[in-house]
């Protein structure tokens, strides 16, 4: 990595026009998750040498076992969030409910809303498989000196200001978007900075990959069923490559590059879907959209669907283009 390779912050100075707030505003909040990437990254990377694996004897508000580093990426996140002065709110995974920050005056003047998902697939961190951060940025929709309320958080993926993902993986990488394109930047852990390694970001228009549980076949709504049998037939450049890597960050980064698409719809076990919608799957949709994607509950788009509470869980379609056009097609035509 050159010494010319640009830094986070300074292609957020340089890019500042592109956020429509005070840009001030943009780099105190993505300063924030670039300190607590940074820290959760060193945790990681020697998971496997001290006692931080593991369950941590909870269960979050899904249901699911709390793994160790899923606690303590939580924790980092919402100290290192609550100390810029400029989140008046915070909603993560791992919280029953939201956190309600006041400003250093005491007064609310806060004006941002962060809904996290701390450690997205910790469950692969046992077994050294890449995990990440996912995180969803607003703007409070209720007035400043006021305290942040739960509407806040419960708006559209549409009204988004900025949302992002960090995978740690072979390598640490922030990806983000405030509504202006994507990039990706790099952790040079020697220096402790990230660098912007992967400009203007784009799924390609189709692909050859698909992502999803296949263990959940039979659970699947039909179009589902019929478009995984369309990937497997041999015809044209089919089949298709199956990969899934379980960590919803790490498998949207590899199609996002490769070109793919991946799929977690609803089954009767899981009948509203699985994924959360305020902090998996709106970022996820708003970086899509965002790197010329697509995103949706196959009919809906995932960014259109109106909240209703914290936790939400929604099926959720994403990737390429085309490719989810045609998984579409095959639900209009075969529904559930």
């Amino acid at each position: 990595m050159t010494g010319k390779k640009q830094t986070l912050g300074e292609f957020i100075i340089e890019h500042q026009h592109a956020f429509k707030y005070s840009s001030g505003e943009l780099s105190s909040l993505l300063n924030s998750i670039r300190l607590a990437a940074k820290v959760v990254n060193h945790e990681v990377n020697k998971a496997g040498l001290v006692d931080i694996i593991g369950a941590a004897g909870d269960t979050n508000i899904q249901g699911e076992d709390q793994q160790k580093l899923d606690v303590y990426a939580n924790d980092k996140f919402i100290q290192t969030l609550t100390r810029r002065n400029i989140v008046c709110g915070i909603a993560s995974e791992e919280e029953d409910s939201f956190i309600s920050i006041n400003s250093n005056d005491e007064n609310h003047q806060n004006k941002y809303v962060v809904l996290i998902d701390p450690l997205d697939g910790s469950s692969n961190i046992d077994v050294n498989v890449s995990v990440g951060t996912i995180f969803s940025i607003y703007r409070r929709i209720t007035p400043t000196g006021t305290p942040v309320e739960l509407k806040d958080f419960l708006q559209k993926g549409s009204a988004q200001v900025a949302a992002g993902y960090v995978v740690y993986g072979t390598s640490t990488m922030i990806v983000y978007t405030t509504g202006d394109g994507v990039n990706g930047f790099t952790l040079n852990p020697a220096i402790g900075s990230f660098y912007l390694s992967h400009p203007n970001m784009e799924f390609p228009e189709d692909g050859t990959m698909y992502s999803v549980n296949e263990g959940n076949y039979l659970d699947f709504p039909l179009g589902v069923k019929k478009y995984i049998k369309y990937c497997q037939e041999e015809e044209g450049n089919r089949p298709y490559t199956s990969r899934y890597i379980g960590s919803l960050v790490s498998d949207f980064h590899r199609n996002m590059i490769k070109g793919g698409i991946y799929m977690y719809p609803k089954g009767s076990r899981n009948p509203n879907g699985k994924l959360r919608l305020l902090y998996e799957c709106n970022p996820m949709a708003f970086i899509a959209e965002q790197a010329n994607g697509k995103s949706s509950d196959g009919y809906t788009r995932t960014m259109d669907v109106e909240p209703t509470e914290l936790h939400q869980r929604v099926p959720f379609i994403c990737g390429s283009k085309n490719m989810v056009k045609q998984l579409e097609e095959f639900m209009q035509i075969h529904g559930e």
